[in-house]
């Protein structure tokens, strides 16, 4: 089968991978000029990694991505711990698979080399998708003034994609009110031993912080999240004032302060968090949705490359069995549920978080309780096998 697969980030690349490892013939289009190494650190829990495991891609994960022990979070301005959870080798004796912190752009950058290396797989940048038709065997994409012509086209390019809008229409998008900062941290720039080697959460009113060590424990990843109305750009690559940060967390602990004075003011972005609801179907005909194109999701449960990554496995594993639209149709059906209940988790983490007073009070004393069954739910997940079990019923 000849998959077209549009958008070359976490998600398409995953996808091109797994079809490719299934025999199939696939050909990714990505608009800008290189497969991106723009973005910071991101989070891949067990649920997923097993699929990148699979992929072999056990060996390069491992050589740049950082092994958290746990996971914690804080209070904003005494420190106090509120709950933790441990990971590293418990993760792996109890999910059977690793928990990563890996900064995006060396993700992207070893999907793409893995891809390279794929001879059913063709790589192209500067592809701007101009529009697409299908009938009822092939479908055709327009490519900047070249025609493309494959059995199936995926639509893996994003929040904003350009198949989904094709399809369905343009989508309302809600503003949240928050903004989420990001900024790297040179660890060498701190005092040694200040920054545990875990996912740090500092809760705080109408606001929350986050850290974690990149690249082996050669960089702090640090996202910031703000409630604010007045700034609504969805870019993620939109620049941003180190000295609006600073006051926005003005009050916070000195470990918060220190990691804002020590910031790679190049690497400091900020961009407003839309939310949208879930959609009704992803697909029509021959052409369907994966990742962030379907079911974008607010970053408050570290799981948006997660289910990219689960979805590229699943439409593999359906595509194997079934006619193509039969199997698009099973896809959807074994996806849907899952990533829905992840968007409509992180939207009410995007309160839980910022909860002040009384509220905050009881928040914290069921924290503990609340963050092992979410892991449980979440990183016990395993996706080769739910899709294995949806065949033989």
């Amino acid at each position: 089968m000849k998959i077209l697969i549009a958008g070359g980030g976490i998600g398409g690349l995953t996808a091109a991978l797994c079809l490719a490892q299934s025999g199939h013939k696939v050909e990714v289009f990505e608009q800008a000029e290189q497969f991106s190494d723009l973005g910071a650190g991101i989070q891949l829990s067990p649920n997923c990694t097993r699929v990148l495991h699979q992929l072999g891609l056990e060996p390069e994960l491992k050589k740049h991505g950082f092994l958290p022990e746990g996971t914690e979070i804080r209070d904003w301005k005494s420190g106090k711990l509120i709950s933790e959870s441990r990971l590293g080798q418990f993760a792996v004796d109890k999910y059977q698979y690793p928990y990563y912190h890996i900064h995006r752009g060396d993700l992207v950058k070893l999907l793409f080399e893995a891809s390279k290396l794929e001879d059913n797989i063709q790589l192209n940048v500067n592809a701007e998708i101009k529009s697409f038709e299908q009938s009822h065997n092939r479908v055709q994409l327009h490519v900047n003034n070249t025609v493309h012509s494959g059995d199936l086209l995926v639509g893996a390019d994003g929040i904003h994609s350009a198949v989904r809008s094709a399809l369905w229409g343009e989508e309302q998008a809600q503003f949240t009110g928050n903004v989420a900062w990001r900024a790297l941290v040179h660890t060498a720039d701190i005092p040694k031993g200040l920054i545990p080697p875990v996912a740090s959460v500092w809760w705080g009113p109408n606001k929350h912080f986050v850290h974690y060590f990149l690249r082996g424990g050669e960089l702090i990843n640090c996202v910031c999240v703000v409630e604010k109305q007045n700034w609504q750009i969805e870019s993620w690559t939109e620049p941003g004032e180190h000295q609006e940060l600073k006051s926005a967390f003005t009050g916070w602990h000195q470990d918060i302060q220190l990691l804002l004075d020590h910031c790679n003011k190049d690497t400091l972005y900020k961009w407003a968090l839309y939310d949208r609801q879930p959609m009704e179907s992803w697909s029509k005909g021959r052409v369907t949705l994966l990742g962030d194109a379907c079911h974008p999701t607010l970053p408050f449960m570290a799981q948006g490359a997660a289910m990219a990554i689960e979805d590229s496995a699943v439409l593999a594993s359906c595509l194997n069995q079934s006619p193509i639209e039969d199997a698009l149709k099973q896809y959807e059906t074994l996806r849907k549920d899952r990533t829905a209940s992840i968007q409509r988790g992180s939207r009410r983490n995007a309160t839980v978080f910022h909860l002040s007073g009384i509220k905050a009070w009881a928040r914290n004393l069921a924290a503990g309780r609340a963050s092992n069954a979410m892991m449980d739910n979440l990183y016990g997940y395993n996706v080769l096998d739910a899709a294995q079990l949806t065949r033989e019923s």
